[in-house]
């Protein structure tokens, strides 16, 4: 069974080996390794390996227009690097914009928590094969996004927003 068609709510204690990165400092002291590990732990379908890593404006922007040939900073990029879908392992960078993120927040008025531990679950879910190209897979994944916020205390990110997710 393919990693993306476990059920979230089914799902076993999965091993997680994950390193948090701030090379942009700003975070380090608000956003804490145990709660992106629990935001993490919540959206994992299988053994994991990931890389969340905290970057500025510039190296956002760097990254986006290299990968993604779009020359902006971005709220998250998540670079998967398991190819098979029965791999036993999800190995992923998810690379979240400092920058974006506090913006974001700002604008939809959610506290950076709030609004981190949506694009962590964002970040995770896209690692393990899911996306939002079309209108169906954006319903399942969005769908996805509740449950698990809810799990983990955080109200629906998709209630009166204006479509923060939209950009990525």
């Amino acid at each position: 069974m393919s990693q993306k068609n476990k059920s979230v709510s089914n799902k076993v204690a999965n091993k997680l080996s994950l390193s948090v990165q701030y090379p942009d400092p700003r975070l380090k002291e608000i956003i804490l390794r145990p709660q992106v590990r629990r935001w993490v732990k919540a959206a994992l379908l299988a053994p994991a390996e990931f890389a969340i890593r905290f970057v500025d404006a510039e190296e956002g922007r760097t990254l986006n227009r290299n990968y993604r040939g779009k020359d902006y900073a971005t709220n998250v990029l998540t670079f998967a690097y398991t190819e098979d879908e029965d791999a036993e392992t999800t190995e992923a960078d998810i690379v979240l914009c400092t920058d974006v993120l506090q913006r974001e927040a700002a604008e939809q008025k959610k506290s950076i928590e709030e609004h981190t531990a949506h694009l962590v679950v964002h970040g995770v879910l896209h690692a393990q094969g899911y996306d939002h190209e079309n209108d169906e897979e954006a319903t399942e994944m969005e769908n996805l996004e509740i449950e698990i916020l809810a799990a983990l205390g955080w109200p629906n990110p998709y209630t009166d927003v204006d479509a923060g997710i939209a950009q990525l």
